[in-house]
């Protein structure tokens, strides 16, 4: 007998955004401080090499590849002994390697795109875009805690770049995911959206917040609603997550049930803030809505949040 607790459909829903599609075996249990070095011995190790918050992509034909073999990492000048491990697919070990390359000086077929172009241009699969998820964050985890925050004496790279060790009082310090909320706010057949002002023109989104220390996640839904809209929430239900590597951050996509209706907008972090019915959303998702409102691309939990609500009954 199936508990009702897992009827849910086989494809979860956060398969569905970006970011998403690791399929790495990370090896977490067998990481240990010659994890890297033993990966750099088999032929078949591949790396992906980041420089700042960009990726490295070979031009193929039409495609971007975005990885790169040992030989290749070196005729760049750069040290693969210094990368991180990601983990193994079936074509063998994935590292991740933090360059000093200029985007500027680099061969012609090899370019250096921003993460958040290669996401919303699709310019590599799902399972690629997992995995520099993976790199991309734990790259700027090691990239800003090279000190001890202890007693500040410069750490040392430990199992494969899941650990930092200070040498000198001993600590030890490990990878960090900052836990954000994002949600969904309806009533009846109308949603809550938000916009601000850093988004394209004619953007609309859910609101979202970072989960403070202590706090739940439905808790955190209903403060950051009600702070950033002054709508207070009852129910809360969680739908899907997403990796978020901007630096390291995991997207955690709720419904909120409202209990009010007037908004009441914190104008210092938001433009505007609207209810919209359901007919209006779909018409802001098909590109035909009257003021030329939008919804986030897809891929983004935002957006699955949105078109998820917007295609029930």
């Amino acid at each position: 007998m199936t508990f009702f607790l897992f009827d849910r459909p086989e494809r979860e829903p956060s398969a569905f955004v970006g970011f998403a599609g690791n399929v790495l075996d990370r090896q977490s249990e067998t990481r240990d401080d010659d994890c890297v070095s033993r990966a750099l011995q088999d032929e078949t190790t591949r790396l992906m090499l980041l420089s700042g918050s960009r990726l490295l992509l070979r031009l193929d034909g039409e495609t971007f590849a975005p990885f790169f073999m040992r030989q290749e990492a070196e005729a760049l000048g750069q040290q693969p002994a210094d990368a991180i491990l990601l983990g193994r697919d079936e074509q063998g070990p994935l590292l991740a390697l933090d360059t000093d390359l200029d985007p500027e000086t680099l061969p012609a077929n090899i370019k250096a795109i921003d993460h958040r172009s290669i996401y919303s241009q699709g310019l590599i699969d799902a399972a690629e875009l997992g995995a520099l998820a993976q790199a991309a964050s734990l790259i700027s985890w090691n990239r800003t805690h090279r000190f001890c925050g202890s007693c500040g004496h410069q750490t040392e790279s430990r199992i494969g770049g899941y650990k930092r060790s200070c040498p000198n009082c001993g600590a030890e310090h490990f990878p960090r995911t900052d836990p954000v909320a994002i949600m969904l706010t309806v009533k009846d057949d109308r949603c809550l959206l938000g916009r601000s002002p850093h988004f394209a023109p004619g953007m609309f989104s859910t609101l979202a917040g970072f989960i403070e220390p202590g706090e739940t996640i439905e808790n955190a839904v209903r403060r950051e609603t009600l702070e950033e809209s002054g709508i207070r929430i009852g129910r809360v239900a969680y739908h899907a997550s997403q990796p978020w590597p901007f630096p390291y951050s995991l997207m955690i996509g709720c419904f909120g049930e409202a209990l009010s209706d007037e908004i009441q907008a914190d104008l210092t972090e938001l433009e505007d803030c609207r209810w919209f019915s359901r007919t209006e959303v779909r018409a802001m998702i098909a590109g035909t809505h009257p003021e030329g409102l939008a919804v986030p691309p897809q891929g983004a939990i935002a957006s699955h949040l949105i078109r998820f609500w917007a295609d029930q009954d």
